[in-house]
């Protein structure tokens, strides 16, 4: 990570520590030569230092280590504001502009996936399965202006969702399929044997 305006606070530092350039550029994220010609008035000609250390970005004992030992490199301090916040279970927000494309989309997942669950196409599309229910008994009240469009399409999941949904709702159909049909072959099987 870099810090905030690097340039600036790369200007900072070369004017007011004794650091390296190697050691600035590392911690800016900048090239070696760029900081040299900094340095020198080559580069960045007119750019306000900016003080990594009242801007909350560095701590006064970190720079006080890096200025005593040539190779030591600044770490950079990560506030919490700064890291990505996690992502939430729950609900997937779908903007205004894109709720009215909502039922076309289940329509068409459910003409054409007839294998998905009410909960994975919930998952998928971010409604409720009352809604699904609707559409599938056609008692949704917009039933007659409903046309199937791919959900893909309309940009309300992604294909790689899609195709995970539909591998794992054909596994748990042969599952489904394949138990009581597997079971009742094993049973004929051990009957023959006994007879014979």
């Amino acid at each position: 990570m870099k810090p905030i305006m690097s340039k600036a606070t790369a200007v900072w530092l070369i004017d007011n520590t004794s650091l390296t350039f190697d050691q600035i550029a590392k911690f800016c994220g900048l090239h070696l030569l760029e900081v040299e010609g900094m340095a020198n008035d080559d580069v960045a000609v007119g750019i306000m230092g900016l003080d990594p250390i009242a801007g909350n970005q560095l701590d006064r004992e970190e720079l006080d280590k890096a200025e005593a030992d040539p190779d030591y490199e600044l770490k950079l301090k990560v506030l919490p504001s700064h890291t990505a916040p996690k992502k939430r279970p729950g609900p997937r927000y779908t903007p205004l502009a894109k709720r009215q494309d909502r039922p076309t989309a289940i329509l068409w997942l459910i003409k054409n996936h007839p294998e998905l669950s009410d909960s994975q196409i919930s998952k998928l599309i971010g409604t409720t399965k009352t809604t699904i229910n609707a559409i599938r008994n056609r008692t949704h009240w917009n039933i007659s202006n409903i046309h199937p469009i791919d959900p893909v399409a309309l940009g309300l999941c992604k294909q790689v969702s899609l195709d995970q949904a539909i591998e794992k709702a054909q596994e748990m159909k042969e599952k489904k399929n394949a138990g009581p049909d597997h079971q009742s072959g094993l049973k004929m099987n051990s009957s023959k044997g006994r007879s014979q």
